[in-house]
């Protein structure tokens, strides 16, 4: 008799749990308000292949998820991960900021078994609802030893993406989650592993050196558009910004009138990174303010949660390790 794994699954709300009142519905409707035992219930045959630990840590739409959600949802993750009875993990988890969450998750947590998030473009009351088989396909793949030691790992639309290389990169379409430049690890029903993950940055820093009364440092985004005042930038040092992520055009352009700028917060002991606002391609550390740090393949909100986490650990070093 064939030994059936043990999966936590926690629920933290998203359009998996999301209900409208028409099944043709896709748009206007409640995230995070269907409990997890009626999702369990709409996934014929999940307990054949599992047993299922099921708990609910928040019922968000993931447009409000925040840090202080990340730091809780980790250290959850990392408690049952840690038990000898639990062989993989299982977030379900709105698409908006699904891959924050996995990225954040992918840099902090120390295990080797699966943690799989997964997610849905439908709700749970629309007609050919995606949550369903997307669950089934995120606990096949959690509960698969091949998929030890991998980080973070995102199952949705049947395929198998690494958190560092996942995003949203469509508003409505159920393929909406993807890889665009890299591509899927693999297939997720039944889970076959084609590649793996590119990146070898999994729990470079974890939970435990985080400085919990500090977090979350403040780090923000700034959006270069043409003509973008530097002056959101000093006005951002003047109340107390820890470190900026710039979303400059092109392959990470910085604009003249921003240079002083951002001497002025690099002198003011500001982490100020260069990323690109483009999807694809990343930066290369190119000339530039001294100390400026450079993003890499990561894109702009991903380069700063590895930022906070570099402050917050006091471990500025390791934001270079994380973006080779």
């Amino acid at each position: 008799m064939s030994h059936k794994p043990n999966i936590a699954l926690l629920a933290t709300g998203g359009t998996i749990a999301g209900a409208a009142t028409s099944a043709s519905d896709t748009t206007g409707y409640a995230a995070g308000t269907i409990q997890i035992s009626a999702l369990l219930e709409a996934v014929p045959g999940l307990d054949a292949i599992a047993d299922i630990q099921a708990e609910t840590l928040f019922s968000l739409d993931s447009k409000d998820m925040t840090p202080a959600h990340w730091l809780a949802l980790g250290q959850r993750v990392q408690s049952v991960a840690d038990q000898n009875d639990i062989d993989g993990v299982v977030i379900t988890h709105g698409t908006d900021t699904l891959e924050e969450t996995a990225y954040f998750l992918h840099l902090t947590l120390t295990t080797y078994k699966p943690v799989v998030l997964t997610a849905a473009m439908r709700p749970a009351t629309a007609l050919s609802a995606d949550g369903p088989m997307n669950l089934f396909a995120a606990v096949s793949v959690a509960g698969s030893a091949d998929f030890r030691a991998l980080g973070t790992l995102i199952v949705v639309n049947d395929r198998i993406f690494a958190a560092r290389e996942a995003s949203k990169w469509h508003t409505r379409a159920v393929e909406g989650i993807g890889s665009p430049e890299t591509g899927a690890l693999g297939w997720a029903n039944p889970p076959r592993l084609n590649r793996p993950p590119l990146a070898r940055d999994r729990a470079l820093l974890p939970l435990a050196a985080i400085d919990a009364a500090h977090w979350p440092p403040a780090v923000e985004v700034f959006y270069l558009t043409a003509g973008a005042s530097p002056a959101l930038l000093d006005a951002a040092i003047h109340d107390g910004l820890r470190g900026a992520v710039l979303a400059c055009a092109g392959h990470g352009s910085l604009p003249d009138d921003w240079l002083p700028a951002i001497e002025r917060a690099i002198a003011s002991g500001c982490a100020v990174v260069r990323a690109s606002r483009v999807a694809q391609g990343g930066v290369d550390a190119v000339r530039g303010p001294e100390g400026l740090l450079h993003a890499g393949t990561l894109s702009p909100s991903k380069a700063r949660i590895a930022l906070m986490l570099s402050l917050a650990s006091a471990a500025p070093e390791r934001f270079g390790e994380i973006t080779r």
